[in-house]
């Protein structure tokens, strides 16, 4: 029993002074908030230590029993009879409390709530103000990076302006060392300095030949412009170059589909010359008034024909006398030919003096026809080896081409000349490939052969015509195998034939004896329309009309290009132009045959 009161004892001890730790801890708390100027609503209260503290039982003492009237204890017993066993038992001693003062009350007003500034989730995340900050952020950084690089430019700008003066002093110092002949000759020989020097020579040219500062506007000196100057044939130009064009014939034009001012002169071999090239094609520009080529281009054979690739402008195509059809590039810095075709029994082994390129954008072809009779088609990426060959024989004889022409909008159909002076109609393919029809009525060797082109309000592209050396140009129809006229008007070989692109009625022919011929088929079928002699009575052997039919392009033996202007008036078709071209179609038809042409 007494070892039970004593452990109640300590056990009551012990809350009593968690108790008093909890207090005291709590008003640290207070007084932590109160430092914080946070407003919490205290109310302190005196502690009764004393009271406290003699709650607190000695354990010294021994515990009173409860005594009875009769002075026994409630066990029977009297306290002298209760035997001291507390004599041998020591208690544990306990620390007394420090001394404690009593505290003061104080109380603290709390202010209402709606005097409390208070946060919203939506202004602590304002999202519009992050990007606005962030913007602006970015813009401090933008310009901090613009300030860097002015900086930086400046002084590179200043260093490189310090380096020029220090390398224009030291210049100025240096003695400047004389290159020898030897460094000279290999540096005008170079593949660079012959690049860049051509090049310049033409912009120089072009620079200074733009405008001609001594134009008779008077009108002296015309004379000295052509024969028939100021009328409905006027010479404008000549053309030539003493070093490419001397002592050779021209013996094929073309003219540029893309660039209009733009044309091409082939020539043969220099007749005084072994050492120049065999064959030369020259790229002349109208549009300037330079009087050099603005392309050279050269082979080892005579080039008898040549013309530009009509879907690829840069690249100039060429038949040679050996039989090779070779090819040239504008963009290439070289003169000499970028493809060639083999000298062999699969392609030409005979002169081609026929070139054409027919077809669409996307599916076009190189048609070259030789001597031989040979027909061969070629793709321009690839001329080692011809697509397709024909050999035209008549008879099991081949037939000797000399001229070639495919009508307007034709691929497959086509007429040749030959030297027998037959004209031939013939299929490149289907069941009726090879030739087809002969046209006879000249007494020599075929010169020229071109078929009508003019598209307006009727469909003349079955006629053609042809000029020979026995000195007749004459005109046909596919659907007849007669000529329908004959024009006898020349004194000499004709050696070219041309319709104009735009008017049905209009043709041009050159002659031995120099002469120009142009004829309007609605006016007259007897004499020409206009006729020009030129001023060196050289013979004339081949013609081209400009696109726009209002230029004519002749070249003569001795390599010159002659460029004729023609009046609207003879050049352009009228309004009646159409309709009278059938009318004198008709008429020619009824002398040949009882039955009228159908056009």
């Amino acid at each position: 029993m007494a070892d039970d009161a004593k452990a109640a004892l300590l056990a009551d001890k012990k809350k009593r002074i968690q108790e008093l730790k909890n207090r005291k801890n709590l008003r640290n708390q207070q007084l932590q908030l109160k430092q914080q100027h946070v407003p919490v609503e205290t109310k302190t209260e005196p502690i009764d230590i004393n009271s406290l503290i003699s709650d607190i039982p000695d354990p010294n003492k021994r515990p009173k029993t409860p005594e009875i009237r009769d002075g026994t204890s409630h066990t029977g017993t009297t306290e002298n009879d209760i035997p001291n066993n507390n004599a041998n038992i020591s208690f544990p001693r306990i620390n007394r409390l420090p001394k404690l003062t009593k505290a003061k009350r104080e109380s603290v007003d709390i202010k209402p709530i709606d005097c409390i500034q208070s946060y919203e989730r939506k202004t602590q995340t304002d999202e519009s103000a992050i990007q606005q900050a962030l913007e602006d952020e970015k813009l401090r950084l933008e310009h901090e990076e613009e300030e860097r690089k002015k900086k930086q430019i400046e002084a590179e700008e200043k260093k490189d302006f310090i380096e020029d003066e220090v390398k224009d002093n030291d210049d100025e110092d240096r003695v400047i060392q004389e290159l020898s002949e030897d460094q000279k000759e290999a540096i005008i020989n170079s593949r660079d300095f012959r690049a860049f020097f051509d090049r310049a020579v033409r912009i120089v040219e072009k620079a200074v030949c733009d405008t001609d500062v001594a134009f008779p506007y008077s009108g002296d000196g015309l004379d000295n412009m052509g024969d028939n100057a100021g009328e409905m044939l006027r010479l404008n130009r000549v053309f030539e170059d003493e070093r490419w064009t001397s002592y050779r014939a021209i013996t094929s034009f073309d003219i540029s589909s893309k660039y209009p001012e733009l044309f091409l002169s082939s020539y043969n071999n220099n007749t005084e010359s072994v050492t120049d090239p065999e064959g030369v094609v020259l790229i002349w520009n109208k549009k300037f008034a330079k009087p050099s080529p603005e392309y050279v281009f050269h082979c080892q054979s005579p080039v008898m024909s040549a013309c530009f690739a009509r879907f690829q402008p840069n690249l100039i195509l060429g038949g040679t006398y050996s039989g090779q059809v070779v090819a040239w590039d504008m963009r290439a810095n070289k003169r000499t030919p970028i493809q060639r075709s083999p000298l062999s029994s699969t392609a030409h082994t005979h002169p081609v003096y026929c070139l054409q390129v027919v077809g669409t954008q996307n599916a076009h072809n190189l048609i070259s026809i030789a001597t031989d009779g040979r027909l061969c088609s070629w793709s321009l990426d690839m001329l080692s080896q011809p697509q397709d060959t024909l050999d035209l024989q008549i008879k099991s004889k081949p037939v000797a081409v000399t001229a070639l022409n495919f009508p307007l909008g034709e691929v497959n159909g086509f007429l040749v000349g030959s030297e027998d002076g037959t004209l031939y109609s013939a299929s490149r393919h289907g069941s009726k490939a090879g030739v087809n029809e002969a046209f006879e009525g000249h007494h020599g060797p075929i010169t020229g052969l071109d078929c009508n082109r003019a598209v307006g309000q009727g469909d003349f592209s079955n006629l053609f015509i042809s000029s020979s050396i026995d000195w007749t140009v004459k005109l046909w129809n596919t659907k007849l195998n007669k000529p329908l006229y004959s024009f006898e008007n020349a004194n000499d070989y004709i050696f070219d034939v041309k319709w104009s692109p735009i008017n049905p009625a209009v043709f041009a022919s050159v002659d031995a004896m120099g002469k120009i011929d142009v004829w309007n088929i609605n006016n007259d079928t007897e004499v020409p329309v206009v006729s020009v002699q030129t001023s060196s009575r050289t013979a004339l052997n081949r013609l081209a009309w400009s696109a726009n039919g209002r230029e004519l392009h002749v070249g003569d033996c001795d390599g010159k290009v002659y460029i004729y202007d023609l009046k609207e008036k003879l050049a352009l078709p009228h309004g009646e132009e159409w309709k009278r071209m059938n009318e004198t179609l008709n008429e020619m038809q009824q002398r040949i045959t009882e039955t009228p042409l159908v056009v």
